[in-house]
C-alpha cells in the first residue's frame, strides 16, 4: 500500500483529502504544519507527499526542498503562473489548484507513484551490495546472496536509508505489508541471519546496531 503524507492545516481539506484518499486505498499519514510534516517525512516514508504552501512553521516553500527523494505534489490556492512555475522549478513534481477535482487529483497522484516506481531503477546498490526491487534478489559483487523475504525486506528498507538509523518500529512498520508476520520479538533473530549472510560474503560488517534501538548500514568500503 503506498502512503502518502498530507501537509494541510485546513481541517476540512485535510479530512476530505484523507476520506478520498482511503477510499482510493492509500494510507493517509497527516501533518498540520510544515515542522510537523518534515518530522514525519522522516519517521513515515511516505511515497508521496500532497503539499499547501500556506503553512504554520515551515511553510510548503521553504519545505519543499527538504523532502528529498519524494515526489511532491503542490496543492494550494495560489493559482499564479508565478507560483506554479517557482515550485516546480523548485522541485515539485506537479501543481494543483484549489478548488480541485477529485478524479484529476487522484490520476496525478497515480501517475506520480508510477513515475516514481520506475525512478527506483529496479535496483538499490551500497557499495559492491545490490539489490533488485522487481526480482527480489540481492547480490554482493555479482554473488547472488539467497535471503528469506523478511531478510531482504529488512535490507531493503536499511538501503533505501543508507544514512540513517531506522528504528526497530520503524523497520517493523515498513516492512508489515511485506512480511505481517515479522514481530518485535522474531525482528531481531532476522537481523542476525541478515548480517551473517552479508558477513560471509563480505567479509565485513554491513549492518550497525545503533544505541540499541535501531540500524543502519556502515560504512562503505
Amino acid at each position: 500500500m503506498d502512503r502518502i503524507l498530507v501537509v494541510d492545516d485546513d481541517l476540512h481539506i485535510g479530512n476530505l483529502l484523507e476520506e478520498i484518499l482511503t477510499q482510493a486505498g492509500y494510507g493517509v499519514v497527516r501533518a498540520y504544519s510544515g515542522t510537523e510534516a518534515l518530522l514525519l517525512s522522516e519517521e513515515a516514508q511516505p511515497d508521496l507527499v500532497l503539499l499547501d504552501l500556506m503553512l504554520p512553521g515551515l511553510s510548503g516553500e521553504e519545505l519543499l526542498p527538504r523532502l528529498d527523494g519524494v515526489p511532491v505534489i503542490v496543492l494550494s490556492a495560489k493559482a499564479g503562473v508565478d507560483s506554479k512555475v517557482d515550485m516546480l522549478l523548485g522541485g515539485a513534481a506537479d501543481y494543483v489548484t484549489k478548488p480541485f477535482d477529485t478524479k484529476e487529483l487522484l490520476a496525478r497522484i497515480a501517475v506520480q507513484l508510477r513515475d516514481g516506481a520506475r525512478r527506483e531503477h529496479d535496483r538499490l546498490s551500497y557499495g559492491k551490495l545490490g539489490l533488485h526491487t522487481h526480482m527480489h534478489c540481492a547480490f554482493y559483487d555479482g554473488e547472488e546472496i539467497r535471503l528469506t523475504p523478511t531478510e531482504y525486506a529488512i535490507l531493503r528498507q536499511l538501503m533505501r536509508n543508507p544514512s540513517q538509523v531506522v528504528t526497530k518500529s520503524q523497520l517493523l512498520e515498513r516492512i508489515s505489508l511485506d512480511t505481517p508476520d515479522c514481530t518485535e520479538s522474531s525482528l531481531k533473530t532476522h537481523v542476525s541471519n541478515l548480517r551473517k549472510k552479508l558477513r560471509t560474503v563480505a567479509g565485513r560488517e554491513y549492518i550497525e546496531s545503533v544505541w540499541g534501538i535501531g540500524f543502519k548500514l556502515a560504512s562503505k568500503e
